[in-house]
Parts: C-alpha cells; structure tokens; sequence
C-alpha cells in the first residue's frame, strides 16, 4: 500500500500544480523511490491511492510494469491514512502488506530495510510493525519523536510533554487484522495504532540507515546531499 492521496499542503507553492508524490528528489519523483524499493524487494503489485490531482499521477504510474500498480480512488473524499487504506483492503488481500508513504525516503544499510522487515514479521504477536528512525538521524523532522522501542520490541507512545528517541517513518507491515474494528469513513492510522499498543501487538523495527522526510521544499535539498554523500 502506497500512500498518495494528501494534498501536499506544506510542499506548497511547488504542489499548486504538481502533486506531492510527482515531485522530484534527485531527479525522480518521490513515489518512482518508493516503488522502486517495492520492485527490488520483488513486490509484484502496489495498491495507491490517489485524491489531490489524482490524474497526474495515474498517468505517470500508466506504464509501469514492476510492481504492477491498483489505483484506489478517492477523488470523492479524502479518507486520511487509516481510511484510505481501509478503502483499499479488498484491494490487498488477506494478508498482511507493505506500507510506504511517498513523502518517506532513506538510505540502505547493509541489508535492505523490506527484507528486515519481512523477516522480523511475526503473525502471531503482531498486528503491525513500524519502522522507526532515530530522531537524531533523520532528516527534514524537526518534531519531538513519535515512540519508546521497549527491549522487546513493542512500541508505547511518547510520555506528555517529553521528547521520544524515535520518529514514525511511515513505512511498515500491516495486518488487516488491525481493521477489523476501524470507525467508518475518514480516520487516522493513530487511532488503530492506539488500539494495538494498548493490546501489545504494535511492534516496531529500528532503521538502521538514515531517515528523510520530504515534507517541505527544504527538505528537497536536504535529502539530495544526503542521498549524493551517501553515494560516494
């Protein structure tokens, strides 16, 4: 499932014309590095959903052969993330799937970060499992932290006004599981995620390479130094 729906609001004036996901970071469009990501790790279809000039990007994605891609339409309303994707189930399948925000970038460590996560899934203790970056090593957040990672791996939010050491990246694994109970409509990922730490069944997987979020024009540039220092 990737995320694409969102108006782009804080990337304005460059998403006035243009949506989010088609703007470009070191000369391709955020989402192409999403899939991109999806096809290496041998994903052979990708549930977006589109809204906010959803024509511009169903024709950029027409063509694009790996991963094959199912377009969930909600040029009607904008569902938020948890509705958006509750939309799209019957689209996914049974079983548990991928989740990528296109706005979310990072740079590899040794091993790439969807072989971890396919690897540290565990179905039976798990109705989802977050990657979480540190918030020291991430770029383009300027935020207080999202998540304390017990030693067992279980996620628990940030204490009230107190700073968390990880941030949510907006990439994971999903259960359906975790919708069988979500509210009808447009609704927040928060809500559910809530409802899994208070039954011990969010998880999270600690990134190791480095985090971008590319929420803002400033952060183009940011993550474009990031990305070419990473390349040398």
């Amino acid at each position: 499932m990737v995320l694409a729906a969102g108006l782009g609001t804080r990337m304005r004036p460059i998403t006035e014309t243009k949506p989010k996901p088609l703007v470009e970071v070191a000369g391709k469009p955020l989402i192409d590095h999403v899939l991109d990501r999806l096809a290496e790790a041998r994903v052979g279809r990708a549930v977006v959903n589109v809204h906010y000039l959803a024509d511009q990007i169903e024709a950029h994605l027409r063509d694009r052969a790996a991963p094959a891609i199912t377009i969930s339409d909600e040029r009607d309303e904008l569902l938020e993330t948890g509705g958006g994707i509750a939309r799209a189930l019957p689209a996914l399948g049974p079983d548990p799937f991928y989740l990528l925000n296109t706005d979310s970038l990072w740079i590899e460590s040794a091993r790439p970060l969807l072989d971890r996560l396919a690897e540290a899934w565990d179905d039976a203790r798990m109705d989802a499992l977050l990657v979480v970056a540190p918030v020291v090593a991430s770029s383009g957040y300027s935020g207080d932290g999202d998540f304390m990672l017990g030693p067992d791996g279980r996620l628990s939010r940030r204490p009230e006004r107190l700073m968390a050491p990880f941030v949510y990246t907006g990439s994971g694994i999903l259960s359906p599981r975790l919708f069988a109970a979500a509210p009808e409509g447009r609704f927040s990922l928060n809500v559910l995620f809530d409802e899994a730490i208070e039954a011990e069944r969010l998880f999270g997987l600690r990134l190791d390479g480095l985090w971008m979020h590319v929420g803002a024009p400033a952060a183009i540039a940011e993550a474009e130094m990031m990305i070419s220092e990473s390349a040398m």
